[in-house]
């Protein structure tokens, strides 16, 4: 069987996990937290990063090869990756490369410090050794993931705007009446922007169940109301709605 590496509430690992189960191809997801993933992850084959994907012809550590590996075993018609459509390849890249880490980032900024709702949904599944030495270290798990994702004063800005930009470039696509974002027929476009908007409207339907705004902080919960009821989230949570 296929084996996913994961960090369960990872939009990255949401986005191999929606393309598996989409193309109805069986797995096993294997859960981990925060650093102990790139362990996992280097022992199945992979970087330092997920979701890696071991398969019987080899592993694959990056979500656009993942999404790519299951298109070969799609029929054209359902493929994500239409050969006649280059604009989905650059889509999907922005969205890697703009919203994913800015709406990552942003949101583990705002959720760190409340330590027990954190807890509560990130170690999900996660093996109990892993959920046992994330409480126990929490002061030490926020440094690394401070280092990790660049986390430094005044950067939840930046990034919060990066968010709106990003959704607004969106909703200006969909503005013409088209059902998604590169015409009539759903790709690796739509499913990379749904996926990763998830970190910032944080949908009910996911592959493990995230916090929702009534018991986010305040402030946090405004906020991603607010991201729901952009076109742009609303859209998302449509695709979400209808996986």
């Amino acid at each position: 069987m296929l084996r996913l590496i994961t960090i369960p509430i990872s939009h990255y690992c949401e986005k191999a996990r929606w393309a598996l189960e989409r193309a109805g191809l069986e797995y096993r997801e294997e859960r981990h937290v925060q650093g102990i993933h790139r362990v996992a992850a280097r022992r199945a084959g992979g970087g330092q990063t997920t979701p890696v994907l071991v398969t019987p012809e080899g592993v694959l550590g990056e979500s656009e090869d993942i999404l790519r590996w299951v298109d070969g075993r799609l029929p054209p018609e359902r493929q994500l990756f239409p050969a006649d459509s280059p604009e989905v390849e650059r889509l999907s890249r922005r969205f890697d490369s703009r919203l994913g880490p800015a709406g990552r980032r942003f949101m583990y900024m705002k959720v760190l410090a409340h330590r027990d709702v954190t807890l509560r949904f990130n170690n999900q599944g996660v093996p109990r050794w892993e959920d046992r030495a994330l409480r126990l270290g929490w002061p030490f798990a926020v440094r690394f993931l401070g280092r990790a994702l660049d986390i430094r004063p005044g950067v939840e800005v930046e990034d919060e705007a990066l968010v709106w930009e990003e959704l607004d470039f969106v909703a200006e696509l969909l503005a013409d009446g088209r059902p998604h974002l590169c015409g009539e027929r759903f790709t690796a476009a739509d499913l990379t922007f749904a996926a990763l908007s998830a970190a910032v409207i944080a949908p009910p339907v996911y592959g493990v169940p995230l916090p929702q705004p009534d018991v986010m902080p305040p402030e946090l919960g405004t906020f991603v109301r607010r991201a729901r009821n952009h076109p742009a989230g609303s859209y998302a949570m449509r695709l979400f709605d209808e996986r």
